[in-house]
Formats: structure tokens, sequence, C-alpha cells
């Protein structure tokens, strides 16, 4: 059974999805743009015999607060110190992360700060290296270099309900196995009001995880976690070489390939269950 739930961080009411016993080690999944908790519908119940799974929701994300821009800054440093705290507040003394996307920094950032606390890292297309960064960033790395109005502008196009869609579609061998209320559900939380603002400054503040890369890296050579990397290879945003680069500072790294695109739980769901056993075992 999943119980959704909720829970107050530092004033900001953060959601949270929970399943599994607390007797079972813990697996933190932290979702990516422009998505929530919801992403991993169909992974928890894949996991929660033996695991106990927490799943937030992000400020600015999903069903939390998305305080706004006045009364919270939206960088990822900020993100990490809420879901920091929303660890805390649960007790959680010892976890394995899993990370997608922006889930990425922010769950590194939390092992830069605590890398006692981390059990395992699962990264499913969550780059820390440059070699992973395509050319679909190019109007986003245009913005970090020129943060005018008009790149700023340019960057709204990743908001509309027809880019959310490509983003779950593209790279998919079936579109058909991809639930339509999936990209639906992240269009209608990008739409409420003062969405936008909080996701063009994310855009920003992204070049600042790019600055972090090579602490993340540090950390994986010098504590070696225990590392899987599942990725879904046709992603338009981090390709197969982000995945590969972690055995660099990790050779003992997991690397498996899936064909599918950026969103690689829509259709792949019980495959990553199968490694995430396996590994975790």
């Amino acid at each position: 059974m999943i119980h959704y739930r909720n829970i107050n961080v530092d004033g900001i009411n953060i959601f949270y999805r929970e399943a599994g016993s607390k007797q079972k080690p813990t697996l933190l999944l932290l979702h990516g743009f422009p998505t929530s908790s919801h992403m991993f519908r169909k992974l928890i119940p894949l996991l929660e015999d033996s695991y106990h799974i927490i799943a937030p929701d992000l400020p600015g994300f999903g069903f939390s607060d998305a305080p706004s821009r006045e009364k919270f800054k939206y960088t990822f440093d900020n993100l990490a110190q809420v879901a920091l705290r929303f660890t805390e507040l649960l007790g959680l003394k010892k976890y394995a992360l899993y990370i997608f996307d922006y889930g990425a920094p922010v769950g590194l950032r939390i092992a830069l700060a605590h890398p006692e606390r981390i059990t395992a890292i699962i990264s499913q297309n969550g780059n820390a290296y440059v070699e992973g960064l395509s050319d679909g960033w190019n109007p986003i790395q245009t913005y970090w270099k020129d943060p005018t109005d008009k790149n700023r502008a340019a960057l709204r196009q990743f908001l509309t309900p027809e880019s959310v869609k490509w983003q779950y579609v593209h790279g998919v061998t079936d579109e058909t196995a991809v639930a339509p209320e999936a990209y639906t559900l992240d269009s209608a939380f990008l739409a409420r009001s003062g969405n936008d603002e909080i996701q063009l400054d994310l855009f920003l503040d992204y070049a600042n995880n790019v600055k972090l890369y090579p602490q993340f890296q540090e950390f994986f050579k010098s504590k070696k976690p225990p590392t899987l990397c599942v990725w879904g290879k046709n992603d338009p945003f981090f390709l197969p070489a982000g995945a590969e680069s972690y055995r660099q500072d990790n050779p003992n790294a997991l690397v498996h390939f899936l064909d599918t695109g950026h969103f690689a739980l829509e259709t792949h769901a019980q495959e990553i269950a199968s490694h995430i056993r396996q590994f975790l075992r």
C-alpha cells in the first residue's frame, strides 16, 4: 500500500509518497523536471515488499507548496536544503538515493553534505558529467551565458504542453505505452500561476549544478558509493556518455542502457525494478 502524506518543512508543505516497512532499507526517490513523485507510481509497487520507499515532491513541483519567488529563492541549493531537512524530519538515518534529472543535483548535494548517510546511488538519467549534456541544452546554456529577458523568454517553449509530452514520448519505441495522464498532470502543475517563472529561475540556476560536477565526481572517486546507472539511451537531454562517465571515477559502477527515452520508468519500470533489486541485494 502506498500512503500519501504531507509534512511541514520549515514552513513549506511537502507532499510525499511512502510505502514499505520502516524496518526495511530505505530508498529515497528524487524526481526531476517537469514532474513529481507521480513519476514513480509504477516503480514503488514493484519494490515496496523489500524496501522502505520515500518519494517527495520538491518545492514548486507536484502537490508540494510553491512559495512565491519573493519568499523562496528557487535554486538547487535551496531545493537540496529542503530535501535534506525533509529526510531529517522523517528520521531517515541511512538511505539509497534514486536520482533522476533534477533529482541528481539535489540528491548529490545531500551526498556531499552527509556521505555517511548514503548507502548507494541509483542514477536513472541523472547526470553529473559534461559528457552527458546534449545539444538540447544549447538554449539553456545561452541563457546562462547571457541572462537577458529575450533569452529567458526563449525557454518558455520547454513549458508548453506540447514540449512536456515530447519529453515523455521522444525516443520511445511505442508511444502508446506512455500514459497520457503523466504529461497531462505535469502540464497542469506547470500552468499554475507563477510556476513558469519558478521553472525559468531553475533553468538559470542549473548552471551552478554544472559547476559542482567536479565536486560530485570527487565524491564518486573518494567515497566510491555502490552505483547503478539505468539509462534511457534515447534521452534527448542526457546522453549515454553521461552514464558511462560514472565509471571514470568509480570503475565498479554498473551501467545498463534501456531502449527508451528520458522518462524510462514509463516504459521500463519492470526492468528497472529488476536491476535495482539485484543491485541492492
